[in-house]
């Protein structure tokens, strides 16, 4: 009997691509909904005869229809990753009016299941190092338009899974590992780590946060469209580490300079802010905003994944794996200056 037909969203980004991959190495046939104007790049060498690209925007309804024809499963990965941009409404619509179109779409065509990609951002977070799940309140209004519209588009999707429409939510942590061309600014933490050239060390804020495999999360995904429960959110979390913690383990992997100076919150949201006003009046996007430094810098975003565990069979590799193997990534890509290249001292394939 072949497998279900499967539409996913967002696939030729990060996550959407990685999971692609995999659904056609387990041979289904896999439909990926595009804008014209994304990169194909993460897609190539997927067999051409298993994988569609069809064009469209998960904001426009109809697009998503005509995509969902002879598919019986859905995954909704589609998002913009990102921050800032001059219109936080871009943000915001990918997110809620996307969820919304996404899904009555998929209502239309009587998709059997469909598995809905969140963030842990749409969980909250603490102030000291514990482990949230999914009963945790959320706890972050007025945030920024990425954290607002993650929380906006999972309330979508639970409130139409209420309804009658077989949706299950996942929740990654902070993804890192290969495939993240773009980068995400999750990649590109890493990658301003890789490329630091000053003499002194990488700074960083306290606080922490949870860092997953872009592979395990894949896997989590497939696990929850065959196992999850209609209606329910899953955290897919990774290795709960402070800041000083991850850039340590960096450094060991790499044998470049560690940590350096720990920044107190109240200035990384000063340098947020100056971010953003200069962000305002040049081509520049910042690295950082002054609602995202407010809520983050300091803060805990550590979550536990026994829920995923135990109903689904997720797994997730180690801190340093999953470092290792994003550190790989960027570096076969040509993604670092050679000049920081030269400075390697570890083979990390020791790591992987």
């Amino acid at each position: 009997m072949p497998l279900p037909q499967v539409l996913v969203t967002g696939g030729t980004g990060f996550v959407g691509s990685r999971l692609t991959q995999e659904l056609v190495r387990q041979g289904h046939r896999v439909k990926v909904l595009a804008r014209p104007a994304s990169s194909r790049r993460a897609l190539a060498g997927i067999d051409p005869s298993r994988l569609e690209i069809v064009e469209g925007d998960v904001t426009i309804g109809h697009t998503v229809y005509r995509a969902l024809a002879g598919c019986q499963r859905l995954f909704h990965v589609a998002a913009e990753f990102k921050i800032w941009d001059r219109r936080p409404s871009s943000i915001l619509d990918a997110a809620i009016l996307g969820t919304r179109e996404t899904l009555l779409a998929a209502k239309k065509r009587g998709i059997e299941k469909i598995v809905v990609t969140s963030s842990t951002t749409a969980i909250g977070t603490t102030k000291e190092p514990v482990e949230m799940d999914e009963a945790f309140t959320y706890n972050l209004h007025d945030a920024s338009p990425y954290v607002a519209g993650k929380y906006g588009g999972e309330r979508v999707a639970l409130e139409m899974a209420a309804a009658g429409l077989p949706v299950v939510v996942v929740n990654p942590a902070t993804i890192m590992g290969p495939g993240d061309y773009k980068p995400t600014p999750s990649g590109d933490l890493l990658l301003k780590f890789l490329r630091w050239k000053m003499p002194f060390g990488f700074p960083y804020a306290p606080g922490g946060f949870s860092v997953v495999d872009v592979d395990d999360v894949v896997a989590g995904h497939i696990h929850a469209m065959e196992r999850g429960r209609v209606g329910q959110r899953y955290i897919l979390g990774g290795s709960n580490a402070t800041v000083l913690q991850v850039l340590t383990a960096l450094a060991e992997i790499t044998g470049l300079r560690g940590p350096g100076f720990e920044s107190p919150p109240w200035m990384v949201v000063f340098g947020g802010a100056l971010a953003e006003i200069h962000a305002r009046f040049s081509s520049v996007s910042p690295p950082l905003t002054y609602k995202f430094a407010r809520d983050y810098a300091g803060a805990f975003v550590w979550v536990s994944s026994r829920k995923a565990e135990t109903e689904l069979g997720y797994t997730h590799r180690p801190l340093r794996a999953t470092l290792a193997r994003a550190v790989r990534f960027f570096l076969e890509h040509r993604m670092v200056p050679e000049a920081q290249v030269a400075k390697l001292r570890f083979d990390l394939r020791a790591f992987v």
